[in-house]
C-alpha cells in the first residue's frame, strides 16, 4: 500500500521517493531495472525514485511528507529504527491497519505507538476500504485520514486527493483505527462460511456470508465502544470488511479453513504470504479475553471473534456458533 500511494502522489505532480525495507531488496532492485513493482504486479508511475534502505537519509532530503508502509509485523521496527531518523517537523502518514494489545487488555493504535518514541510530532493514519492494487489501477476509492491536528490533515489531503482518491478527515484516531483494524479478524469468519458452503456442495452461498457480515458489524461496534471510539466510525470498518472479504490473502485463508483444513495446514498452503489478519485477530481476541476476565466485557458480545481466536490459537476447527448470534 505504501508503494501504491505513489500513484495519487505522482498524479498530483509530486516527486515521490520509494524506500524499501531490508525485506524489499529484490522488489526495489527489480523496480530499478524494469519500473515494475513485483508486489503490486504493476508498473510504478513514471518518475518514482527508488532507494534501498541505506538510501533513507538521502531520500528524506526536502521531503514534505513521510508515508509509512510497513506491515503490522514491522510497526515496532519502524518505531524503533526509522522514526528516530526522521526530521521531527515532517508529518508521518501510516497506511498500516491494526492495533497492539496491552497487558491490561487495552488496545493501542499505531499512531499512539509511534508517539511513544516521538511525542508531539504529527502522526496520522489512513482508514477505509482500499486495496493497493486497485488504488494503483486508479479505481474510485474513498478513505479517511485521521490524526490529532486538523490543519495537518487538511494539508495532507491537499497533497494526495485526486479525481479517483477521495479523502475525508477525522480527529478521532482511536475510533478510525479501531474500526478498520478489526475487519481483518472478522473477514476470516465470513470467508470461512464461504469455504464451508463450497465444501458442502461446490457452490458459494450468500445467506451465511451475509449473516456473518451482520454479526461482524454488531461485534465491531461493541469493540469500538470498548476502544472509546465514536460509533459513526463503523462505516469505515464496514467498508473495509467488505473489500477484504472479496479479495486478497485473508479470503484465501478463510476459504481453506472453511473447507476443513486446520489453521496450521492452511498456513502451510499459503507459505510465504504475509497474513496481517492473523496477528490482528490474535491481538484483538487476546485483549477481549483479558477484558472479559476483568469483568469489563462480556463473552456473549463477541462469539464470532472468540471462535476465530480459538481457530488460530487453540487448534479449533471451523464450527460457526450460530446459536450464540441471536438476540
Amino acid at each position: 500500500m505504501g508503494s501504491a500511494m505513489s500513484v495519487p502522489g505522482r498524479e498530483n505532480g509530486h516527486e515521490v521517493r520509494l524506500v524499501g525495507t531490508m525485506l524489499d531488496r529484490e522488489i526495489i532492485s527489480h523496480a530499478q531495472k524494469t519500473g515494475e513493482h513485483t508486489g503490486l504486479g504493476r508498473k510504478l508511475p513514471e518518475g518514482v525514485l527508488l532507494y534501498q534502505l541505506e538510501g533513507l537519509e538521502k531520500a528524506l532530503g526536502g521531503a514534505d511528507l513521510i508515508i509509512g508502509g510497513v506491515s503490522s509485523f514491522g510497526v515496532q521496527w519502524f518505531r524503533d529504527e526509522v522514526i528516530p531518523k526522521l526530521p521531527p517537523e515532517i508529518p508521518v502518514l501510516s497506511v498500516t491497519k491494526g492495533m497492539m494489545d496491552m497487558p491490561d487488555g487495552s488496545l493501542l493504535t499505531y499512531p499512539e505507538l509511534y508517539e511513544q518514541t516521538a511525542p508531539g510530532r504529527a502522526f496520522c493514519a489512513i482508514g477505509g476500504p482500499c486495496t493497493s492494487y486497485e488504488l494503483a489501477d486508479r479505481d474510485q476509492t474513498a478513505v479517511v485520514f485521521c490524526g490529532r491536528d486538523e490543519a495537518v490533515l487538511n494539508k495532507l489531503r491537499s497533497l494526495l486527493q485526486t479525481s479517483f482518491y477521495h479523502i475525508s478527515i477525522s480527529t478521532d484516531v482511536r475510533g478510525v483505527e479501531c474500526a478498520v483494524a478489526m475487519k481483518n479478524a472478522y473477514a476470516l469468519g465470513v470467508t470461512a462460511a464461504a469455504g464451508l458452503s463450497e465444501a458442502r456442495d461446490g457452490k458459494l452461498h450468500y445467506n451465511s456470508q451475509a449473516a456473518l457480515f451482520g454479526q461482524s458489524i454488531k461485534e465491531m461496534r461493541k469493540l469500538l465502544a470498548l476502544c472509546g471510539g465514536h460509533d459513526d466510525n463503523i462505516i469505515y470498518g464496514a467498508g473495509d470488511l467488505y473489500v477484504t472479504i472479496f479479495g486478497g490473502r485473508t479470503r484465501r485463508l478463510g476459504m481453506l479453513l472453511g473447507k476443513g483444513l486446520s489453521f496450521d495446514e492452511a498456513i502451510g498452503e499459503l507459505s510465504g504470504i504475509t497474513l496481517e489478519s492473523v496477528v490482528i485477530a490474535t491481538r484483538t481476541g487476546r485483549a477481549v479475553r483479558k477484558l472479559i476476565e476483568q469483568g469489563k466485557a462480556s463473552a456473549a458480545d463477541f462469539p464470532l471473534l472468540l471462535h476465530i481466536y480459538d481457530i488460530i490459537n487453540r487448534g479449533a476447527q471451523v464450527d460457526i456458533p450460530w446459536e450464540k448470534f441471536t438476540c
